[in-house]
């Protein structure tokens, strides 16, 4: 009893030092690991917005290079920011020690995030920061409240806060139409997330797009090589299926006279 109890504190590790859980919904994001564009603009916003706390030590500068098609000279000159080389790990200046100090903790890793957590909860959580003065860092999240981070991408998306705005009505889990004209039934809800307009450098749609990139980063770099394993995957299988048929016809002909 005492070795099951210890096996699953040490499998519930990785979720209790993530921290709490929430009930929000979570946006859908559908990721490419194949679209260069998008893995490079998530690089440059993780070099840019992240990585000034959280490191991502298990992968290497040159890796992420190769595998987006970012010249070493490039990569070298826009997203390192300490004297690291190109061999070098993704790792930060901060101290733990400082870190925790700091903060009360130490900002976690992130080379694995996305596959602790998800593709739809990194979206979802990157997206509903919002402006709560009674945090000591000024930010609170819908996803994971009273999270002990800044929202450091306030620049880009701009002040949002919890407000009212009309949102359509939800029955049953089945959005509401009106029967007759079929436009979208709503109601004023106030306890919804909101942008203050003209304080964020990109618009809405813009902003998401950045934040489906980084995540998209983020997957490549909890695993740089799901797409070689799919793509062996495929050719395994294929190898199985042709394999089966002669071996098919053998046992028919080694069958063939046993009644």
């Amino acid at each position: 009893m005492k070795k099951l109890f210890a096996a699953f504190v040490f499998a519930a590790l990785p979720a209790l030092a993530m921290g709490a859980v929430s009930n929000y919904p979570l946006d859908k994001v559908d990721i490419d690991l194949r679209d260069k564009a998008a893995l490079q603009d998530g690089a440059r916003t993780f070099a840019n917005y992240c990585m000034g706390c959280h490191a991502a030590q298990y992968q290497r500068y040159e890796r992420v290079a190769d595998d987006l098609g970012i010249p070493h000279e490039i990569m070298l000159d826009n997203l390192v920011f300490n004297d690291a080389k190109i061999g070098d790990h993704m790792k930060i200046g901060m101290r733990p020690d400082d870190a925790k100090a700091w903060f009360g903790a130490a900002p976690p890793d992130l080379t694995l995030v996305a596959r602790v957590r998800g593709n739809d909860w990194l979206y979802t959580y990157l997206r509903t920061f919002y402006d709560d003065p009674s945090r000591p860092l000024g930010a609170n999240n819908k996803v994971f409240p009273n999270v002990g981070m800044p929202n450091v991408l306030v620049s880009l998306q701009g002040k949002q806060v919890i407000g009212c705005k009309q949102v359509q009505v939800v029955t049953d889990g089945k959005k509401q139409f009106d029967p007759l004209t079929g436009a979208p039934i709503t109601h004023e809800a106030c306890d919804q997330l909101t942008v203050e307009p003209n304080t964020g450098k990109l618009s809405e749609a813009e902003f998401d797009e950045k934040i489906k990139n980084l995540v998209t980063f983020l997957a490549y770099s909890a695993n740089p090589v799901k797409l070689k394993s799919q793509r062996i995957g495929t050719y395994v299988l294929l190898y199985l299926a042709f394999f089966f048929v002669f071996a098919y016809l053998l046992k028919r002909e080694y069958w063939k006279d046993v009644h």
